[in-house]
């Protein structure tokens, strides 16, 4: 596990106005539960909860330190297979924007941000970590298979915003064809959406959403997030 990766876990939790939150994504986008974590820190999993709540006041260094620590000890026993997936990311050719989230931001708030409404028939009850904002065009005819990963940032518990868009077929097939999966599509501007896009959208379950807002406008809208 790369050191910065270390330093960037701990310092979004010290520096997050809600830092048991903050605590709780970074588990969840390593995939480890609160029992497991909790027998990996020789405690239980109450302790947990309640740091991650926030019923016990804001977590020491000591504590921010032993929970990253348990983190990547039992991601190493598994192959370190999140190290390698979350690992620094690299800024892929049609990628505008990239950003993880401080906490998670529940994906109908994400959406009134952008104004963005709902066009397939997927539950829109789960949580974003961060956003990838791209160029659909560029994104679509120079990222290959290994390189599309690279749009993921740390967390693929992320909302991957599509601008250039004009059917929204190719997006779809892309994420479609790519073991990794977002948790949310977001066209931005788009024109007449094809239903074979919405269609792979709700085999995947992944929620597509259109907003009129252009990727400047889109970028600006989630500065403040």
């Amino acid at each position: 596990m790369d050191v910065s990766l270390r330093e960037k876990i701990a310092g979004e939790v010290v520096l997050s106005p809600h830092p048991g939150r903050t605590l709780r994504k970074w588990r969840e986008d390593f995939g480890v539960s609160q029992r497991d974590l909790a027998h990996a820190l020789e405690t239980v999993p109450s302790v947990v909860s309640d740091y991650e709540s926030e019923r016990r006041t804001s977590p020491g260094a000591g504590f921010i330190r032993r929970y990253v620590e348990g983190l990547i000890a039992l991601d190493e026993r598994s192959g370190s297979r999140v190290a390698q997936r979350i690992g620094p990311p690299s800024r892929a050719e049609g990628v505008l924007g990239l950003r993880e989230f401080a906490v998670a931001i529940p994906l109908k708030a994400f959406a009134d941000r952008l104004s963005a409404r709902a066009v397939s028939r997927v539950d829109l009850h789960r949580d974003i970590h961060g956003f990838t904002l791209l160029d659909a065009p560029r994104a679509i005819l120079s990222i290959d298979s290994a390189g599309f990963a690279q749009v993921y940032g740390y967390t693929t518990q992320r909302a991957l915003i599509f601008a250039n868009v004009k059917y929204g077929r190719s997006p779809m097939v892309a994420i479609r064809a790519h073991p990794l999966k977002p948790a949310a599509v977001v066209f931005s501007s788009p024109g007449r959406i094809d239903p074979l896009a919405v269609r792979l959208s709700e085999v995947e379950n992944i929620p597509l959403l259109t907003t009129a807002l252009s990727a400047t406008e889109v970028g600006e809208a989630l500065e403040e997030l």
